[in-house]
């Protein structure tokens, strides 16, 4: 490939930026070197212009609605894979064979249990304690029993460390969920499946005898996880990469992720839909046409919760297959939401009011996450939960990349100073 250089003119003089081409997508001009030669930086709040990684795992074309993970359309591996087969393909970057999903299977399968020392940690939470926050912290927490292979240079100890994660996160997350309604916690099953084991793990009751898992709920269960599998350089992803810059450990760098994930912003958005559309309909006056009104009116504090999207400037491919999902998980189910009514009539006049689609703000993937979580009976404190065990192998097939990236150097971002100078300290008693 010709090497390409793009012209910046500053103060008179020209600096040669190099062209970073893409397989597809945007092109990245590099200004690596440009405080060094001009003293200056460029400025990006939020870094939206501002590409810090070159990526192999996922693709968005946020104009066309495309979400491609390693190549292969969201699409189709929430239509045909496992979770565990697309975490494998996020961590080994190929799909993988009927052999080695079989020894992936049977390697997290033997690493559920969590150590049993761990109860006293959960213990030490008080019941009121939010899942996510136990999520964090035990995540960490895992880390101290896994000394051994916390060396973020060793390709052996990120497969070990890797395999723990994917393996515990389920167990820490029920457990996490039955400490805060102040129920035994229930250890893993082993013959059961990922999902069915973690739904074992959230739902069991030891004094009740042990139920079926329906497997239309497994399957529901599976497409949200593989829809939030990865994302790209979204917030909690970023974080997971800046702090493993440092070299921290994977623990310690998904544990931050979770962190950021946990913001209303990010993660907690399909939380803050529900809380919506339990108000709309709790309020005898509320319509779909008055709410739409109320979100366009610029005096009106109303903000309608699951539209638009910082990438996506068309619909949400997420949001698409799970509105087509949402109707066959009532029906397995067997229960009529008014919650999922309401989102339905505001969806239809969203999509044909002429400020919406001028604005391009389409359903995103919290719009339908959130009801469905609810339809498979998961609480509203534990949606952020869920996305977190989604997200899991997208943030360390992320972590990896970065760690074996020749160009990665520990996240240190600059700024433009705005404050006083020179100024002269006084005694506090002349203050």
């Amino acid at each position: 490939m010709v090497d390409r250089h793009a012209q910046l003119r500053l103060d008179g003089t020209e600096h040669e930026l190099q062209i970073h081409e893409p397989t597809i997508g945007n092109r990245g001009l590099d200004i690596s070197k440009l405080r060094g030669t001009t003293g200056d930086v460029t400025y990006d709040p939020g870094f939206a212009n501002t590409a810090g990684a070159k990526s192999t795992i996922t693709y968005i074309d946020g104009g066309a609605g495309i979400l491609q993970h390693r190549g292969y359309a969201i699409e189709d591996l929430a239509a045909n894979a496992t979770f565990l087969e697309v975490a494998y393909l996020l961590l080994f970057k190929k799909l993988p064979n009927e052999a080695e999903l079989s020894v992936w299977k049977d390697s997290v399968r033997n690493h559920t249990l969590i150590n049993e020392e761990m109860k006293r940690f959960f213990d030490a939470f008080p019941r009121s304690a939010h899942p996510m926050a136990i999520l964090s912290s035990a995540t960490t927490a895992s880390s101290t029993f896994y000394e051994e292979f916390l060396d973020p240079t060793d390709e052996a100890s990120f497969h070990e460390s890797a395999l723990r994660l994917m393996a515990k996160m389920p167990t820490i997350a029920a457990w996490s969920y039955k400490k805060s309604i102040g129920m035994p916690y229930t250890y893993p099953k082993n013959s059961l499946g990922y999902v069915e084991n973690f739904i074992h793990m959230m739902f069991h009751i030891p004094a009740v005898e042990e139920s079926s898992i329906d497997p239309a709920i497994a399957k529901a269960l599976n497409v949200l996880l593989v829809l939030h599998a990865d994302h790209e350089q979204n917030c909690s992803t970023a974080t997971v990469r800046g702090v493993g810059s440092s070299q921290a450990n994977l623990f310690a760098s998904v544990s931050a992720g979770i962190d950021a994930l946990w913001g209303p912003l990010h993660g907690g958005a399909n939380q803050r839909v529900i809380e919506m559309l339990q108000n709309i309909v709790d309020d005898p006056d509320a319509t779909a046409t008055s709410m739409i009104a109320r979100a366009k009116d610029p005096n009106d504090s109303f903000r309608l919760m699951g539209f638009g999207h910082r990438v996506y400037k068309n619909y949400d491919p997420r949001a698409r297959v799970l509105r087509a999902y949402a109707d066959e998980v009532l029906d397995a189910v067997g229960i009529t939401d008014p919650l999922f009514d309401i989102a339905k009539e505001l969806e239809q006049t969203a999509l044909e009011d002429d400020y919406f689609i001028e604005r391009k703000l389409f359903p995103n993937v919290d719009f339908y996450s959130g009801l469905i979580f609810r339809a498979l009976n998961i609480p509203t404190r534990m949606f952020t939960v869920m996305f977190a065990i989604g997200r899991l192998p997208g943030w360390m097939a992320q972590w990896k990349e970065m760690t074996e990236d020749p160009d990665t150097r520990i996240m240190r971002p600059r700024q433009i100073y705005v404050g006083d100078i020179d100024k002269t300290y006084v005694p506090i008693e002349d203050r």
